[in-house]
């Protein structure tokens, strides 16, 4: 299977790493880890870690940073004597570990699962353990933990339905690969019974809860929301709805919604976040083909640009959106109304908001199933729901607050996963 897979891998490869390489020449991007996946170009970040137990810990981009960042934190108390290497798959993770992630002696780039890259970056780093947040599976790296006597487990571990259906279509070759994890610390049931049919050993499978809790409940804050309000220019007398994370075939359907909700109050200004900043340019154009010529981006706005009238806001940079929900009045989750699988909604719900959001939800079951039970959380199927349910509980303010509240209520009582990872990694060292 492993000689199967290494000549897949190559015939994919070539073609890939031209082009990155030269979308890189052309445009810039991928410059900064371009050879560092290779595993070159890293040996100077490892050069004074110290003394110490050694743990890897890898979260592929934003979304498992997030995950990670308070397993870091419950890790740092544990075993303070403990030194962390943090990686990331891509440059947009690495730029949100940096500004996240705190007690990290290195931040480095994963390697791509080529025996010269993966071996390179195990020789530099020499974990003791290595942990892998949520679920990405490298045949290449595992089977060389293995050999090393380096011990891999997963935390925060989720397999999304579409990401199932693929892992069980080939489940003969990824039982060898999960074979190499000692253990596999799983958010719910439903994702433990799903690397189970995978091919994991059951005795290697723990329900832990999700670690993102923790890391959300933590990074909300009044000083925070203060300095997001100065940024944006916020007024006392304005209110917003903020779209998040947006697809195509989305933005027109937020754009018709928010049309009503402002016709009925001019005070409401509209937020909207592409789940991609590099799609901007197309929801601009979007925008003003429905009128919207009076925007503004949030890159004029860090150029020294400041908020005038403009109804809308959007945000084409990374690391906003968070932030950016502490000031809605209302909120709209994307990747939902189209069959995407939904995003993030307890970012949201971690500042006390209420949130709405299709029926594409897969990925999220489970937390939209918590915030619709406490209220925070409304599955609507349509546009004309959507703007029916934000026209009734915009004229209704104490019922959003209170809904709201039982939302960030939800987050905080769901937390302690963080505590529970950092416990059974800590496990694994001497």
């Amino acid at each position: 299977m492993r000689i199967l897979y290494n000549m897949l891998l190559w015939i994919v490869a070539v073609p890939g790493l031209l082009f990155f390489l030269v979308k890189m020449l052309l445009t810039g991007k991928y410059r900064h880890s371009f050879f560092q996946r290779l595993g070159a170009r890293q040996k100077h970040l490892l050069a004074d870690i110290g003394p110490g137990p050694r743990i890897w810990i890898h979260a592929v981009s934003v979304g498992e940073v997030t995950a990670a960042q308070p397993v870091v934190a419950a890790l740092k108390k544990l075993r303070p004597e403990a030194r962390i290497i943090f990686s990331t798959s891509t440059e947009t993770g690495q730029g949100m570990a940096q500004k996240l992630v705190s007690g990290v002696e290195a931040f480095i780039y994963f390697p791509l699962d080529f025996s010269f890259a993966v071996n390179r970056m195990l020789s530099l780093v020499r974990p003791d353990v290595f942990v892998l947040v949520e679920t990405e599976l490298w045949p290449n790296f595992l089977a060389a933990c293995r050999a090393r006597g380096v011990r891999a487990v997963m935390a925060n571990g989720r397999i999304s339905p579409r990401s199932f259906d693929k892992y069980r279509r080939t489940r003969f070759f990824w039982k060898r690969a999960l074979s190499d994890l000692q253990e596999a610390g799983m958010i719910s049931q439903v994702d433990a019974e799903r690397i189970r049919e995978i091919g994991l050993s059951g005795d290697k499978i723990r329900v832990l809860g999700n670690a993102k809790y923790d890391g959300l409940a933590a990074l909300v804050s009044p000083e925070l929301r203060e300095e997001t309000v100065r940024r944006f220019d916020a007024r006392p007398e304005e209110r917003f709805f903020v779209a998040g994370s947006t697809h195509p075939g989305e933005e027109e359907i937020v754009i018709r919604v928010y049309r009503e909700l402002a016709d009925a109050d001019p005070a409401l200004k509209l937020i909207l976040v592409p789940r991609h900043v590099e799609r901007a340019g197309d929801v601009a154009a979007v925008l003003s083909q429905a009128g919207f010529t009076d925007l503004i981006r949030v890159s004029e706005m860090r150029a020294g640009r400041r908020r005038a009238a403009e109804r809308v806001i959007l945000v084409d940079v990374i690391g906003e959106l968070f932030k950016v929900y502490a000031l809605a009045e209302i909120v709209y989750c994307g990747g939902s109304l189209v069959p995407k699988g939904g995003q993030n909604i307890l970012e949201a719900a971690a500042w006390g908001k209420v949130i709405f959001y299709g029926p594409s939800m897969e990925d999220f079951s489970q937390e939209a199933a918590l915030l619709e039970a406490a209220g925070a959380g409304v599955r609507i199927t349509c546009e004309k729901e959507l703007l029916a349910g934000m026209q009734k509980l915009l004229a209704a303010p104490d019922e959003l607050c209170v809904r709201g509240e039982r939302g960030r209520a939800v987050v905080h009582a769901n937390r302690g996963a963080a505590r529970r990872y950092a416990e059974m990694i800590t496990g694994y060292l001497a």
